[in-house]
Formats: C-alpha cells, structure tokens, sequence
C-alpha cells in the first residue's frame, strides 16, 4: 500500500464577518430575521454522551434566553439537556459537526435522516447537523429542520440552517457538499464547469476560513471530480488529501450488475474499482474484482459481456432509471454517500477497498498529478485513508484509464482562473454529461 504524500498545511482561520441568519427559536411564534456576528461555538460546556438501546435520552429544559445564547439554531434545538441526565448517557462520544449543502433537495431528503438516526456514524455518536441553502430554498430548508425535530432522533443534538457558508461551515467536521445548479437546457458542460465552479470556490474558501483544519469533504454535486478539485485549491489550510469525489454509487452500480451476471448476492462481490471521472468516461473495473474471491473473469467468462455491455451498463445506469422513474437517483445517491463515509470512519475488511475521488499527487499508479481521480482507497477507520499499491492492470484497463485521465485534465484546462491556473482554456474532447447533471 502507499500513502500519497502531503505536507500537513498550517491551519489559519480568518475572522467571521456579520450576515443575516433565520432560525426558529422555541417559544418564538414566526421566524424572525436579524443580524449578529456570529461566535465561535465550544463544546466544553455542552453533554457529550449517549444512551444505550434501552436507556432514555436526556430531557431538554428551556433556556431563559435562547435567543440571545443561539441565534442560530432551530426550534427544539434550542434547547439545551438536562445536566442530570449526563449520568445516563457517558458512554456517547464527543458531538462532532456534520454540514450539508444543498439541504433542501431531494438526496438531502434521504441522507440527513440517516445521519441522524446514527446509521453513517454509530449508534453512540451524537450529531449536529449544520444545513446550507440558498434563499429561493429556505422555506423547504425550514421544511426539512421540522421534519427532523418531529422524528425525535437522541443523536441528534442540533440542527442550524442558514445561506451562509461561512456561518453554516463554522467548526464543522465533515462537509458534504451536495448543492449545485443543474445543467440547463443548451447548456454546454464548459458553461457547467464555470457556473458550479464558482459554487464550489466559494465553499473551499469558507471552510478554509472557519471549518475544522482536518475537516473532511466529500463533494457530491456535478461535476463532482472538477469541483471537489476547486474547492480543495481554494482551502490551502486544509490537506488536499481530506477532498473526496463521490463514485461510490458508480461502484455501487458496478457490484450489482456483476453479482447479477454471476448470479449470486451483492455480497459475494469485492475489491470493486471505478477510475477516474464520474462521467461516461469512467472505468468499472472487472480485472481486480473478484466474487467470492475468486477473480471476476474466472467466475463470468463471457469476457466480451465484461468489456462492453458491462461498462455501459454501469456508465448509462442513472440515465435508464430517469426513464422508468422520471427522476433521478436520489436515494441510492444518499445510500452511497452514507457507505462513502463509513467506509472512512470503519476499517476496510482485509483485502477488500473501496472506491473514490481522491487527490492525485503521489499516486503509485502513474496517473497525472494534480487532478481528483477516482482510485481504490483502504482505510483503518481514523476518517483516513491509504491509495491500495496492489492492484493489475491491462492493456484494456490502462487504454480507457488513460481516456479518463486525458477528459480531467481538460476539465481541470476549464476551470484555471478557478484554482491559480491562469486563463481558462477549454478543449473538452466531447460532452460526457451523466443524466443526473440535467
């Protein structure tokens, strides 16, 4: 195995600046707007624990001025726990810090829950979770906080909502960045690249300025490889190794499709690789993945089902669900995320990886530096992860790896004046659009 090598960036967070915030505060009877200059919160005064599956959560008792300690939080999360009840409950680990872009939409909708409910992050993790929206949304974004206040989850200690990354992003541990503009009707992929790009820009530089210094980010939003690459060059504080590029759903799609052909459960499938983008360039790999560990074109000798038909069922997945359902992906988007993060905060099974879009420089596999390239990742369960060294290729894998590759560098050309490159050039080979960029 072999670890990219970074250097570890001094973390030097900025002063905050003052914006307007919404929040619903309990006792309050309509949301109100104000201004504040919002505090860097602690959690030394707060409870860190947790219940068993027996045991009751604490009893939250009013504050006498919620208003004034937590502008920002909503509703019943104003509120603050009994002291009494932190007997009961030390066996929680400390609370981490978890925001949301795009909080409002559809993949949103099923991933908070699972946040919440401590599916992603264990059964004694207590949660806050910090909701990003735009102002055409905040309506829906208030939606979504009062649907989590009535599931009564014990996990989960706060709930923010508000526009402003650089107050959302405050503290924050794990960044899921899932907000973008969808591709509009005559809208040239380039014209994407730009238009998300300064999205995503702008976030790097917010959770520059005032997220944790070893925040992890996972970028969701189309194009994710490019953007997850804007975003980290606008955070020099933060390890270029903490972005990631969500392909998990693309490995997802790849296991299913071979436990189907072989005809056996989704289990029985491992060490499944997607390379590069997550575009209709991207690579499932066949050649390293095996069912029940044997080598997948040992199991499935139709090899030419595995070089055509299996990589396009995989690329064109999203696409042929859009057609049956009439929207896209949503919940097995959610799904792969949660499995994202688990798969950094639980160790890798031995021999097995996962897959996602990482950092490129130090890559053992020859791959161009400084692009984010989706690659087979192990991890010990630290949040970290380590590039897997033992891997084979072929003349087939190595021809469509260096497709992928050649499509991220001139996306990469695309965004220059976004990440200190210059002036943008772009020279995108074709249109590789995925449906879910629509």
């Amino acid at each position: 195995m072999a670890v990219a090598e970074l250097t570890t960036p001094t973390c030097t967070k900025q002063g905050l600046r003052s914006s307007e915030v919404f929040y619903l505060s309990a006792g309050t009877p309509s949301f109100r707007r104000l201004s504040f200059r919002p505090l860097r919160r602690t959690h030394s005064s707060r409870i860190s624990c947790s219940v068993n599956q027996t045991a009751q959560a604490p009893v939250a008792v009013q504050t006498k001025d919620p208003k004034s300690n937590k502008p920002e939080c909503f509703g019943v999360f104003c509120l603050t726990y009994d002291l009494k009840a932190e007997e009961e409950t030390k066996s929680w680990k400390k609370l981490i810090n978890v925001a949301v872009s795009g909080a409002a939409g559809m993949i949103s909708n099923h991933l908070l829950f699972k946040l919440a409910s401590g599916q992603v992050f264990g059964p004694d993790q207590p949660v806050a979770l910090k909701l990003l929206g735009s102002e055409r949304s905040f309506q829906a974004l208030e939606g979504v906080a009062m649907e989590l206040e009535d599931s009564l989850f014990p996990l989960l200690r706060e709930v923010q909502i508000g526009i402003d990354p650089y107050e959302v992003f405050q503290d924050v541990e794990w960044a899921l960045l899932i907000g973008a503009k969808p591709r509009g009707p005559g809208m040239e992929r380039a014209e994407l690249l730009d238009v998300n790009g300064q999205i995503f820009a702008e976030q790097g530089k917010a959770l520059n300025a005032v997220a944790s210094c070893n925040v992890k980010v996972i970028v969701v939003g189309n194009p994710c490889n490019t953007n997850a690459l804007i975003c980290l060059k606008n955070a020099p504080n933060i390890p270029a190794k903490n972005f990631h590029a969500l392909t998990r759903l693309d490995e997802n799609r790849a296991k299913c499709q071979l436990a189907l052909k072989a005809g056996v459960f989704y289990d029985k499938v491992s060490n499944a690789t997607i390379w590069g983008n997550h575009s209709t360039t991207q690579v499932p790999d066949f050649l390293n993945a095996r069912i029940n560990g044997l080598p997948v074109k040992e199991v499935i000798t139709d090899h030419k089902w595995l070089e055509e038909e299996f990589t396009d069922k995989v690329q064109k997945r999203g696409g042929v669900l859009i057609k049956k359902w009439g929207r896209s992906s949503a919940a097995s988007t959610a799904v792969s995320i949660a499995d994202a993060i688990k798969s950094l905060v639980t160790p890798t099974p031995e021999g097995d990886w996962f897959s996602s879009g990482v950092y490129t420089d130090g890559n053992p596999y020859g791959i161009a530096e400084g692009i984010v390239f989706s690659v087979p990742c192990r991890s010990k369960g630290d949040g970290d992860y380590e590039l897997v060294k033992d891997v084979i290729f072929d003349d087939y894998l190595l021809k469509r790896i260096t497709k992928t590759e050649a499509e991220l560098l001139a996306e990469r050309r695309c965004v220059a004046h976004l990440i200190g490159g210059g002036v943008a050039f772009c020279d995108l080979p074709e249109d590789t659009m995925l449906p879910g960029e629509m």
